[in-house]
């Protein structure tokens, strides 16, 4: 009686060590063989003629017992021939999201070729044809570029034992764009080389985040510079919800702008002075008001109600049955409401017609993003089929890979207290442990998601290094290469930041 209980405990034991197998074995993707495209090109960037080799490929990551968990799509544009390797940047290029590919930045202005949407944001370019046009205001004269998609979009994907609880978090995120950086360095053999990141948007989140994290894992990794595109460090600022009381401040100014370019407010005046006039209000009136809330007389409502209606050209009455605090999504629907439009997020020049005139947010999207994103996708998929000769079995996902984004900044079990995501100071620590790093910030006057004010209002604390910091503006939003003389202004800013001009 006791042996034949002992086999069948050693049997069932057995049995669900193979049933345990079996599970693991299913829950471990498989490994396929990673592929790579390479081209030969030639073309005139910044008015000289270069020749380049393109290499679209995945690269495997993997995890501290050497397992394979993952394949990072990049797209690679390097000179030939390449020269001294210790003359000769390299700068990573990525989209924010977070999961987003670096379709935006590769298609509309970094890359060889880019995508023409109507620069004025008055027309909707979302059906065919498109305009794919040679990049001649391109950097490959001055750098090779690295478009980097994070797991879950573009091509890049979890294999083998990889979950993707291993790569859709903050710091998850980061820890794996440093390897994939890494990687690509040694295997390329530019560790000499002068080296940027250049990000938009959540990008930005990730780069200041980034450059940190390079330094670390035994293998110091000290950057050249940055190159921040809409930023959005601290969200404290840009997040506009209730009770937010620094995003009331930091998106006022672009309020005013928005105005201003609308014809809703500031007319007579230059964009530059009228912005200046609410910068000055936003600091000196406002912040002081917002701080002292119900203890404000009814004159003094009045009062600042009276220069919000002069500064957003929102009615009166409104700003006042806001309690002076007029949330970004409210003010997109509110301020074109007698044509019936709703204002874009991400560019606050584009307009869209929602038949629910009257709803609080604008509930068909962002026209700034619906728009255009058909001109992008399709440029992209034809590109690489056509000019890289890319051929993959499964599609090209602009965006995802975001979904249960961790933004837990410490490990489990450590204590951590939630607060808004700020990854500035780990810029300002990089600067000041890396003294010849310096950083240049783009910010378009109309983007309504990463206000410029908040990129000011960021890199004048958090131990940044302001006198290395450049800052640069345009008459465009988030994406402000869209508008056809910002992305000129924008290659002539970017170059003399590369070269120190």
């Amino acid at each position: 009686m006791k042996t034949n209980m002992l086999v069948l405990i050693l049997l069932s034991a057995n049995f669900m060590q193979f049933a345990q197998k079996e599970k693991a074995k299913e829950e471990t993707k498989s490994i396929p063989e990673q592929k790579t495209f390479e081209t030969s090109h030639q073309g005139l960037f910044g008015g000289k003629t270069i020749n380049y080799k393109a290499t679209a490929k995945e690269t495997y990551l993997t995890n501290t017992e050497g397992d394979s968990i993952a394949t990072f799509w990049s797209v690679a544009y390097t000179k030939t021939p390449m020269g001294d390797v210790g003359k000769r940047p390299v700068t990573f290029v990525f989209n924010g999201g977070p999961g987003s590919a670096s379709m935006w930045l590769h298609m509309g202005f970094f890359g060889p070729k880019v995508v023409k949407v109507d620069s004025d944001a008055k027309q909707d370019d979302g059906a065919a044809p498109y305009n794919l046009v040679n990049n001649e205001n391109g950097l490959l004269d001055l750098t090779d570029l690295v478009f980097i998609d994070p797991v879950g979009t573009g091509y890049s994907r979890v294999v083998g034992k990889g979950k993707d609880s291993d790569f859709y978090g903050l710091k998850e995120d980061v820890d794996s764009f440093a390897q994939f950086i890494r990687k690509w360095v040694t295997e390329n053999e530019r560790w000499f080389s002068p080296k940027y990141l250049a990000g938009e948007s959540y990008g930005t989140t990730r780069a200041a985040y980034l450059g940190k994290a390079l330094e670390g894992s035994g293998q110091n990794m000290a950057l050249n510079g940055m190159i921040l595109i809409s930023q959005a460090l601290d969200y404290a600022g840009s997040t506009s919800v209730h009770h937010n009381m620094t995003s009331y401040l930091t998106y006022l100014p672009s309020m005013a702008a928005t105005a201003w370019y609308h014809k809703k407010a500031g007319q007579g005046k230059t964009l530059e002075h009228f912005v200046e006039e609410c910068r000055k209000f936003t600091y000196d009136t406002y912040a002081p008001a917002l701080y002292k809330g119900n203890l404000l007389s009814a004159s003094e409502k009045e009062t600042i109600a009276e220069k919000l209606r002069y500064f957003t050209g929102l009615d009166k009455k409104y700003i006042l049955h806001s309690n002076l605090r007029v949330l970004m999504g409210r003010f997109q629907k509110k301020l074109l409401e007698d044509q019936g439009l709703a204002i874009g997020r991400l560019d606050g020049r584009f307009m869209g017609d929602e038949a629910d005139k009257v709803s609080e947010n604008p509930h068909l999207g962002d026209a700034a993003s619906y728009q255009i994103s058909s001109a992008y996708t399709a440029a992209l998929n034809h590109y690489f089929a056509s000019e890289l000769k890319v051929k993959m079995d499964r599609p090209y996902i602009t965006s995802g890979g975001g979904s249960g984004w961790r933004w837990r900044t410490v490990p489990d079990g450590q204590y951590w207290e939630p607060m808004p995501v700020n990854t500035a100071p780990h810029l300002g620590e990089t600067m000041r442990r890396n003294p010849a790093m310096k950083v240049m910030v783009a910010s378009g006057y109309y983007d309504l998601i990463t206000p410029f004010f908040d990129a000011e209002f960021t890199f004048a604390r958090n131990d940044i290094v302001t006198e290395r910091v450049k800052m640069t503006y345009y008459e465009a939003g988030h994406m402000m290469y869209t508008h056809q003389p910002d992305f000129v202004k924008l290659s002539k800013d970017i170059r003399a930041f590369l070269t120190n001009n």
